[in-house]
């Protein structure tokens, strides 16, 4: 009955492998797996070999069948499973199921020996310091990553599937003395309600568990750093991993967290301190100089030295078109170069964004389409995007960087201000799992400042004792005082 539901199940997949062992007269059994997704050594030596000598002489009752299939087979790890879909399931994951005739259990044995690349290095995440570890496509090597770093039993890993056709092993990693109780079950909650064909990379599931998706800021931050991922647990945050993904979902996220990069903690905190805040600067610049610029030039000239005025007035006098198509102009085409330069391929990428950008600039200017200034205040914008560590919030800045310049040109010193206002009111409005995302510039005091000393300035590991507001109340402490 099960070869023929299999054979029908099966039907026309050419990598579907069935096999029949007859070890002794009057016991038949089906093996079944997935061609190249298992490991062949590990069939013949461990399943195959042992069953046909343990069973060649054994003298077996009605119903032991099963029960000495599995004790024959001690080196790999088996499981009972009573749901032929569940089996099945398991079997297009790369594990090999036994089928035994006359037996409602089924033996699911872990036999996983699909190619994959290892363990890559960063790419996305560069430091100079630390961990040179990446994550990978391979769901259990990923968690192995995290288990690696944090050697605690109080390290859970709650695993589940979503995505109706694909399966999706999906995994939710916390501590489960130091995470809140009301995040680890929110994100269970959102993973279990999840009901689409596929979750094909992490970034679905990004947009499925986010409440405020209509934000162009990112309500969870993304890492394929292993320590990264580590850290965040032990302060108290989750992470979630998906299968066929190298990438890590960390919630909750603050502002405050999206400019903090795993360099930080690997070097001097002087250094480290400065480098914060020309992050908060660049993320600044990134949102708010063409539009300043735009105010500056159009409607308010006394904002600005006279001096730099007049270079400004005299480099313009040849462009045929208004300070803000000017802008829009260069934005435009540095976008299309920074959009061009992900899709080359990495030994061309980099290079044809500087000078692609190098080319445009300088041809824009001897056309006498755009004012030299123009191509300076675009290139420092986007000198300043690169700046910061997350591509998710560096995305966000480049939506709302239109829309002050937008503002602007209607409004002028106006409607720049009233554009930086409406991204504060939005930001201050937004949460991550109930913590406010300008955390710890708001509500600060909640958690007595603590998050202050990791935010833009960075203190001396010394001093930073407690964990972050994500961590429990009862467990904010990381740090023991000295024994004097």
């Amino acid at each position: 009955m099960n070869k023929a539901r299999l054979e029908e199940l099966f039907a026309d997949c050419g990598d579907f492998v069935q096999g029949t062992l007859s070890p002794c007269p009057g016991v038949a059994l089906s093996l079944v797996y997935i061609d190249n997704m298992i490991d062949r050594m590990s069939i013949d030596r461990q399943i195959i070999i042992p069953i046909m000598d343990g069973l060649k002489h054994a003298v077996l009752e009605p119903g032991g069948v099963y029960e000495k299939v599995k004790d024959t087979i001690r080196t790999l790890e088996i499981a009972d499973e009573t749901d032929f879909d569940a089996a099945i399931t398991s079997v297009l994951t790369g594990d090999t199921a036994i089928f035994v005739n006359g037996s409602d259990k089924i033996a699911v044995i872990s036999s996983k020996g699909f190619a994959n690349r290892g363990v890559p290095e960063t790419s996305t995440e560069v430091t100079v310091m630390g961990s040179k570890e990446a994550f990978g496509e391979v769901f259990r090597i990923n968690t192995v990553l995290i288990r690696r770093r944090i050697r605690d039993t109080r390290l859970k890993i709650k695993q589940l599937r979503a995505g109706r056709r694909s399966n999706t092993d999906l995994a939710i990693v916390y501590m489960d003395d130091i995470a809140r109780p009301e995040v680890v079950n929110e994100v269970e909650t959102l993973l279990s309600e999840i009901d689409v064909d596929s979750i094909a990379d992490i970034g679905v599931l990004e947009q499925l568990i986010e409440k405020s998706w209509r934000s162009p800021f990112p309500q969870a931050e993304t890492t394929e750093r292993p320590d990264k991922a580590a850290a965040s647990i032990l302060e108290g945050r989750v992470v979630i991993l998906a299968d066929n993904s190298p990438f890590a979902l960390i919630v909750p996220v603050t502002l405050n967290s999206l400019y903090q990069s795993s360099d930080d903690y690997y070097q001097r905190f002087w250094i480290m301190s400065l480098t914060r805040v020309l992050r908060f600067a660049a993320g600044l610049l990134a949102v708010a100089l063409p539009g300043f610029y735009l105010a500056a030039a159009v409607y308010h000239p006394a904002l600005l030295p006279s001096t730099l005025m007049l270079k400004m007035s005299a480099a313009r006098q040849n462009v045929p078109f208004p300070a803000v198509a000017e802008i829009l102009i260069m934005e435009t085409a540095f976008e299309l170069l920074r959009e061009a330069g992900t899709r080359m391929p990495n030994a061309v990428g980099g290079t044809l964004g500087i000078v692609g950008g190098l080319i445009v600039g300088n041809a824009a200017v001897e056309a006498g389409i755009v004012s030299p200034i123009v191509v300076v205040v675009v290139a420092l914008t986007a000198i300043a995007s690169f700046a910061i560590p997350s591509n998710a919030l560096v995305t966000g800045y480049r939506i709302v960087k239109f829309t002050v310049i937008i503002l602007t040109a209607m409004l002028g010193l106006l409607g720049f201000w009233a554009g930086m206002l409406l991204i504060l009111i939005h930001l201050a409005s937004l949460q991550s799992f109930c913590i406010p995302y300008l955390f710890p510039f708001v509500s600060g005091e909640v958690n007595n400042g603590t998050d202050l000393k990791d935010s833009i300035v960075r203190m001396p590991a010394r001093f930073q004792k407690k964990r972050p507001i994500f961590a429990r109340p009862d467990q904010t402490t990381r740090m023991a005082d000295k024994k004097e």
